[in-house]
C-alpha cells in the first residue's frame, strides 16, 4: 500500500515540476518593445454647433445648436435649433462637436480632424434650395468639418448631418463605416 502512495506522490511531484519548468521556459508571445494597438472607444457627442459665416457680405452670421446633455439615449435633446439662412448667400460653415458630460467639455472636433483619414461628414438636403460642398480634406478625401453652404432661394426643409467613422475603408463616399452621429436640423431659407 505504501509503494502506491509513493508512486502517486512521485508522479504528482514530476507533473508539478514539469509544468513549472514548461511555464518558465514559455516565451511571451507579445514583444514588450512593440506597443499594443488600442482601438478608440466610441466618443460621447452631446453637442453639435454649426457656425455660419456670411462670405458673400449680404447677411449676418448665424449659429445653430443641437444639444443632448446626457448623450445618445436617456433623455431627449435640451436644445434643437432651426437653421435660418438667407437666400442668395454663401456661408463658410464650421461644425464643432463637444462632449459636455465632462468638465471642461472635450472637443470631439479636434479628434475628428486629427483622425480625418477615418471620418467623413455627409450632408443630406431635403426640400430646400441649398447646396453644400465640403472644403477641408485629409489629404486624399474630404472631411466636412468645414464646408460652404449656398442658399439659392427661399424654401423650407431640413439638413441631415451624418458623421461616418470609416477606419481603413474611407473612399470618399458615405456608404462604408459606422455612423457616429446623425442629426436632422430643420431649415428655413428666407428672402
Amino acid at each position: 500500500m505504501k509503494s502506491t502512495s509513493n508512486k502517486s506522490a512521485g508522479l504528482l511531484l514530476f507533473v508539478t515540476m514539469t509544468t513549472t519548468l514548461l511555464m518558465a521556459c514559455h516565451k511571451d508571445t507579445q514583444d514588450p518593445e512593440t506597443p499594443q494597438v488600442i482601438l478608440n472607444e466610441e466618443e460621447v457627442i452631446t453637442t453639435c454647433k454649426l457656425y455660419f459665416t456670411d462670405i458673400s457680405g449680404t447677411s449676418t452670421d448665424t449659429i445653430a445648436i443641437y444639444r443632448d446633455a446626457d448623450g445618445d439615449g436617456g433623455n431627449g435633446p435640451t436644445q434643437f435649433d432651426t437653421i435660418f439662412l438667407k437666400s442668395g448667400t454663401h456661408y463658410a460653415t464650421e461644425i464643432i462637436l463637444l462632449n459636455e458630460t465632462i468638465s471642461p467639455a472635450d472637443s470631439i472636433s479636434n479628434e475628428v480632424e486629427e483622425e480625418g483619414q477615418d471620418h467623413l461628414f455627409c450632408f443630406g438636403v431635403n426640400n430646400a434650395a441649398l447646396n453644400i460642398e465640403r472644403t477641408d480634406s485629409d489629404g486624399t478625401y474630404e472631411i466636412g468639418l468645414h464646408s460652404e453652404w449656398t442658399a439659392t432661394s427661399a424654401s423650407t426643409g431640413s439638413v441631415t448631418i451624418t458623421l461616418k467613422h470609416q477606419p481603413g475603408i474611407k473612399d470618399g463616399t458615405c456608404i462604408p463605416g459606422d455612423t457616429d452621429l446623425e442629426i436632422q436640423f430643420p431649415l428655413v431659407i428666407t428672402d
